[in-house]
């Protein structure tokens, strides 16, 4: 199983989304709070349609806890605009964790850092957009991962 971990999301409708493509694959979501709108929106809802009570969701007061729970047999994948290595050169295993940021900054500078190799870009043409939809983003490398280790 992957696992998509998505670090203060803002919006309702790309945590929809991002529920929507775990429950698609077969992996688990994973938020992390603080969350800028309710579980019980109706937005979060209606991006799911009427598959938001099947998703595999775990909501963690932050991340140092959601690391903690998965160390150490886990391997994490910080993706961002700032980091140097394209997405599609990363080795994904079954459970990995794949982490993305809030929509109006993304991960902390430092954890990208931090991250070295595990730090992954979508790669883009150098003048098109700063960054892409987050849900977007995170279905191109959820299906990239899932290509790699046949999890479907």
């Amino acid at each position: 199983m992957l696992h998509l971990v998505l670090i203060a999301p803002e919006i309702p409708h790309n945590a929809g989304a991002a529920g929507r493509l775990a429950l698609a694959t077969g992996s688990r979501l994973h938020l992390v709070k603080p969350l800028g709108f309710s579980l019980d929106d109706k937005h979060v809802r209606r991006t799911g349609l009427d598959y938001w009570k099947d998703v595999d969701l775990q909501v963690w007061d932050d991340f140092s806890e959601l690391r903690q729970a998965a160390y150490p047999s886990a391997r994490f994948w910080f993706l961002s605009t700032k980091a140097g290595r394209a997405h599609w050169d990363a080795e994904f295993s079954d459970g990995d964790y794949l982490v993305f940021g809030c929509e109006s900054r993304g991960l902390p500078e430092a954890m990208v850092r931090e991250a070295g190799m595990h730090g992954l870009r979508i790669p883009m043409a150098e003048a098109s957009t700063r960054s892409l939809n987050l849900s977007t983003a995170i279905a191109i490398t959820l299906y990239e991962a899932v290509r790699q280790t046949g999890t479907l």
